[in-house]
């Protein structure tokens, strides 16, 4: 089937509808990246690693874990190269078809115990695979939403590819919820397969609402005004060299945080605090359905009181809260963890995330925005998402309490404090209204205008 569509077409195509799209085709993409931290902190231990110690399996699970993230730059690189030049739609098609792939077969892969060293080996290689293919969804899924969004409802329509975020988070968990019901010998052998295969019906589904939604009318209309450049990441990090990184620095406590909530605090909550495995993710679950709620709340403030000041609101509460949130889940009782995470990534976090899709991306140029948006976001994955479960086991088996990882935290929340402030624009309600709504855009002579698309 082509994605090839007319301007006229796309300027058509109903925000709402392309909206939703992106919402479930995220929400597929993060479901499989999701559930690779799940099993990372439940099983992989045990099946990839058994002869380490559980100290040393756990911490070489969670770098299987991370490995993910070193190719989510390149991802970025490439997907935003051709994103910028060929289309956000095709690639987009791309990277839900070849993360769908990565984890189907990391479903059918055998142990360390069937194929020996071979096994962590091809897990490893699988995991970058996913980094890969992951690290050009989100630019294109942002930007598909966010530039068929009308005037004024950006920060709204902006939203949904985020949501798409903790639902794949919620779908994981209740995957493995499911699959840990049976019993312990079962899941072991077999039973945490179930979710890593149920993907690639999900993939199915996703992949057919893709194909049905137009092009970005913003890549339409640079195309027919033959503003496409030969090199996008040459062109973004000329035009936004500065752009680049303070996206990287902004959204590093939103990354940190997250993959701390639902890979982390999940073996923490089970091993040390000794909570139930079946409290422990039916409150990341709970969390992910409160944030898919708040996203587009905190959204569409922003249309209306200004982008960053909803994302500083959010960086804020994450510092303020993660201290408190340890204190309920070192008490070991069940419902203090479901309101510690709820706390962090359900609600905290929202401010931040509901307005991340409409905030990075208009800070680029149209020409190279699939580019630099992604850039920027990933290099923030390799800095600090893609290892903060590693560091966080390393520092509490080093101190045996979990004070440094709250400090840990806290200088991650300062960074992106920081950062944002820095970011091009204002802030407040009269920052929203003189951009009628609009995100500014910086062009490539370096003039912040109201954004064409």
């Amino acid at each position: 089937m082509s994605t090839k569509t007319s301007p006229a077409a796309a300027n058509h195509t109903s925000p709402m509808r392309v909206a939703m799209a992106s919402f479930i085709g995220t929400t597929v993409e993060y479901y499989d990246f999701f559930i690779y931290g799940t099993a990372a902190a439940l099983i992989f231990p045990k099946l990839f690693f058994p002869e380490a110690s559980p100290l040393m399996g756990t911490l070489l699970s969670f770098a299987t874990f991370g490995v993910g993230f070193l190719a989510r730059p390149l991802g970025g690189i490439v997907f935003g190269h051709f994103g910028d030049r060929v289309g956000r739609k095709k690639m987009l098609v791309i990277s839900l078809v070849g993360m769908g792939a990565a984890t189907f077969l990391m479903g059918v892969l055998p142990g360390y115990a069937q194929i020996g060293i071979a096994a962590p080996i091809l897990l490893t290689v699988l995991r970058i695979f996913q980094g890969f293919m992951v690290g050009g969804e989100w630019g294109g899924a942002t930007l598909m939403a966010v530039e068929h969004a009308p005037k004024g409802k950006k920060g709204f329509f902006g939203a949904f590819p985020q949501m798409g975020a903790p639902a794949g988070t919620s779908l994981a968990t209740v995957a493995f919820l499911g699959a840990t019901q049976l019993p312990g010998d079962q899941f072991t052998a077999w039973g945490w397969r179930l979710p890593f295969l149920v993907s690639a019906v999900l993939v199915i589904v996703g992949l057919v609402i893709r194909l049905t939604i137009a092009e970005s009318p913003a890549f339409a209309a640079a195309r027919e005004k033959q503003e496409l450049v030969k090199l996008p990441i040459k062109e973004a990090f000329r035009r936004h060299p500065k752009e680049i990184f303070l996206v990287a620095g902004t959204y590093l406590s939103q990354g940190v945080f997250a993959y701390i909530t639902m890979s982390y605090l999940v073996n923490y909550s089970t091993t040390v605090a000794k909570i139930d495995r079946t409290s422990v993710l039916l409150g990341v679950f709970l969390a992910g359905l409160v944030a898919v709620v708040l996203y587009p709340v905190f959204g569409s403030l922003s249309d209306k009181f200004g982008r960053k000041t909803m994302y500083l609101t959010g960086a804020v509460a994450m510092g303020v809260l993660i201290a408190p949130a340890f204190m309920l889940i070192n008490t070991g009782v069940a419902a203090n963890f479901v309101l510690a995470v709820v706390l962090i990534f359900g609600i905290a976090m929202a401010p931040a995330a509901g307005v991340t899709g409409s905030l990075f991306s208009m800070v680029f140029s149209r020409e190279v925005r699939y580019t630099g948006a992604s850039v920027g976001y990933t290099i923030s994955q390799i800095c600090g998402s893609a290892f903060a479960p590693t560091i966080a086991t390393a520092l509490f088996a080093a101190t045996q309490s979990s004070d440094a990882i709250v400090i840990y935290l806290l200088v991650v929340s300062a960074i992106s404090i920081i950062s944002v402030a820095l970011l091009p624009g204002g802030w407040g309600r009269k920052e929203a209204a003189r951009q009628n709504g609009e995100p500014l855009e910086v062009t490539a002579a370096g003039e912040r205008r109201v954004a064409e698309a």
